[in-house]
């Protein structure tokens, strides 16, 4: 496996793999902006997109709870150049995350139906594509996920940015021909077969001949339940309110607050790729200098989510011009949602971090948090404006709760720190 000793800087890999990952961003939008207007009218469509989309990543969940339990472990002992054990973890991973693979297909097979049903996807064609976004995007994290604990960051952005090209060009052609939501949900499905250029490393992967060492050790497991508290969490802060959303609002309405919605979250993924940067490089470092430039690395991505909020509010005309969306009603809705994801992801960070460091009440308490979230919504938020009400002080509570809870255990790991 060569070069994989090499230790790269967080701060140079984080601002890489940011800049990639934003010009990949740019093409994303540049894919929605090219079939909003395709997908308009009074039928909704677009808006049911966009639903659909939230919907295939909560029915990923099982996978991003085992993605990051593998990469936290990968991580570790990649930047402690143990290379035999290193090879044989990657082997025992691979086999793990070959099983739950397995089994996430089998449960979104069983569930995509009633889910489907509870979530108010209207058509079985629609719940079809979807079932096969979540499996394709099952496997192909299959090999991502060893790419992420490796620190191969700057190959995961190129593929990235392959993926969107393919998922333009695709999405662009077929919903030009045949305007309805399935062909634009299937362009994410296409998008995944980017992942095939892994195959030009897998020489750097380790042998099928070489003995796998399981992960499933009694440290391991209860770092699988933290990283499901942290999944969950994720989604519900992250895409809960859409599904409430596509649940009560009239398709007129999901379509507007969908388009509000899709600037407000690309404010959290515009900066995101910094936190996968920070979870890799905490998982196996925690002390000296490494502190600081995680700490500066925390700060970048939170002056950028705030700038990003800013601009996003001064320009939402010309933004949902773009997305042909730019009516009074979808421009209402930009300040309430940008403040929401302000928080929503400030809370991501903090649970990133809690979840490299192993700091396990703070990440369970992020999960607890997400699903009184999301509750809140599903009781108050049945038409927009309630739920646009509800949205950025439920946020905000559970950021100041968390922030509160980092800062303790943060104090308590390293006494030396100064914040300011």
């Amino acid at each position: 496996m060569k070069n994989i000793w090499r230790s790269e800087n967080i701060w140079s890999s984080g601002i890489i793999f940011t800049a990639i990952s934003f010009l990949t961003l740019l093409v994303h939008w540049g894919f929605q902006f090219m079939v909003s207007p395709l997908l308009g009218g009074t039928d909704g469509e677009y808006g049911l997109v966009l639903a659909t989309i939230a919907f295939i990543t909560f029915l990923s969940i099982p996978l991003q709870v085992a993605s990051q339990a593998i990469t936290h472990y990968i991580a570790r002992f990649h930047f402690s150049q143990d290379s035999e054990r290193l090879h044989g973890l990657l082997a025992g991973c691979r086999k793990f995350l070959f099983h739950i693979t397995i089994a996430g297909s089998l449960i979104a097979l069983i569930l995509i139906k009633p889910l489907g049903h509870y979530f108010n996807i209207p058509r079985a064609s629609l719940t079809i594509v979807a079932l096969f976004c979540v499996v394709g995007g099952l496997w192909g994290s299959y090999f991502t996920v060893l790419c992420q604990g490796l620190g191969w960051f700057k190959r995961l952005a190129l593929i990235g940015l392959l993926g969107a090209l393919v998922r333009l060009l695709f999405g662009g052609i077929t919903t030009r021909i045949w305007p309805v939501a399935e062909w634009a949900v299937a362009a994410s499905f296409v998008m995944l077969f980017s992942n095939l250029i892994l195959l030009f490393w897998k020489k750097e992967f380790p042998r099928q001949t070489e003995k796998g060492i399981s992960p499933w050790t009694p440290e391991f497991r209860q770092f699988l339940v933290a990283s499901a508290a942290w999944a969950v969490g994720l989604n519900c802060f992250g895409q809960g309110d859409l599904l409430v959303a596509n649940k009560f609002f009239t398709r007129e309405e999901i379509d507007a607050y969908g388009s509000a919605g899709l600037l407000a979250r690309a404010l959290a993924t515009a900066v995101g790729p910094l936190l996968s940067v920070l979870f890799t490089h905490r998982s196996g470092r925690h002390h000296g200098d490494a502190l600081h430039e995680q700490l500066r690395l925390v700060g970048l991505y939170a002056a950028g989510l705030i700038f990003g909020a800013v601009c996003l509010y001064c320009l939402r005309g010309m933004c949902l011009q773009l997305l042909h969306r730019n009516t009074p009603e979808a421009a209402g809705m930009i300040l309430p949602l940008s403040a929401t994801m302000v928080f929503v992801g400030l809370l991501q960070a903090l649970a990133t971090w809690a979840l490299a460091s192993r700091w396990q009440k703070a990440v369970l308490l992020y999960g607890g948090l997400g699903l009184v979230y999301w509750s809140t919504l599903l009781v108050f938020g049945k038409s927009p404006a309630a739920l646009l009400f509800a949205m950025p002080v439920a946020a905000g509570v559970a950021f100041g709760v968390l922030f509160i809870i980092w800062l303790v255990s943060l104090y308590r790991h390293h006494p030396e720190t100064k914040l300011i």
